[in-house]
């Protein structure tokens, strides 16, 4: 997986991390405040609408992947794919008609108790507003999701922003991240791409305990 890097959204994920564990201490102080701000509020205050992908989405999101570096740009016929064959595991966040977030995903026909990310793409007008980790959560709360014990995806050593997110949600979720070599750069790649490293966070927490990013 590859996530745009950007060194705004680093910063606002290390922030969110955080301000999440900062919560989480005021709530088990005795706080009555919420360890999480809703989905409704996040929708309400900015105007942000999650939802699955159709086919229309198809160009807006090949645009968007493109103009994310350092994306793989998959071929307009494979996004349409995964707007329509794969729209339960994948999700678009919407502002106005715009397309700002993609996030695609599906679960392993031979590891279905594991949910995979492909890719997670910010439009740059978005950034900052944790995005990333909201489709992830929506995904996550989905029927097509039912019964997902581990989130995984594959990121190189230099995907800092992968990194950051992916740590974030561990420590958000309170479930372990272990590492392993899947697609080696010699054995896989003939030394033209980096180590992809299988990242495996889990087990996930209950659904009821585990912030919720709902859809419209």
């Amino acid at each position: 997986m590859r996530y745009d890097d950007n060194s705004t959204e680093i910063e606002a994920i290390n922030s969110e991390a955080k301000e999440i564990a900062d919560r989480q201490i005021r709530t088990s102080g005795g706080s009555s405040s919420p360890a999480f701000s809703t989905a409704r509020d996040f929708r309400e205050r900015e105007g942000f609408r999650l939802r699955k992908p159709v086919a229309a989405d198809g160009p807006a999101i090949t645009r968007l992947i493109a103009a994310c570096a350092p994306l793989d740009v998959n071929s307009a016929y494979c996004n349409l794919l995964q707007c329509t064959h794969f729209a339960e595991t994948c999700i678009v966040v919407e502002r106005n008609g715009e397309i700002l977030g993609w996030t695609s995903g599906y679960r392993p026909p031979t590891e279905p108790n594991d949910f995979f990310v492909w890719q997670v793409a910010t439009a740059r007008a978005a950034r900052g507003q944790y995005l990333a980790r909201r489709m992830i959560n929506a995904l996550l709360a989905r029927p097509a999701a039912e019964g997902v014990t581990h989130l995984i995806t594959t990121v190189t050593d230099d995907n800092a922003p992968s990194w950051a997110l992916f740590n974030s949600l561990s420590r958000a979720w309170g479930a372990p991240l272990t590492r392993s070599a899947m697609f080696e750069r010699d054995a896989h790649f003939a030394g033209v791409h980096d180590t992809e490293w299988l990242a495996r966070i889990g087990p996930l927490p209950s659904r009821n305990s585990r912030n919720q990013d709902q859809e419209a």
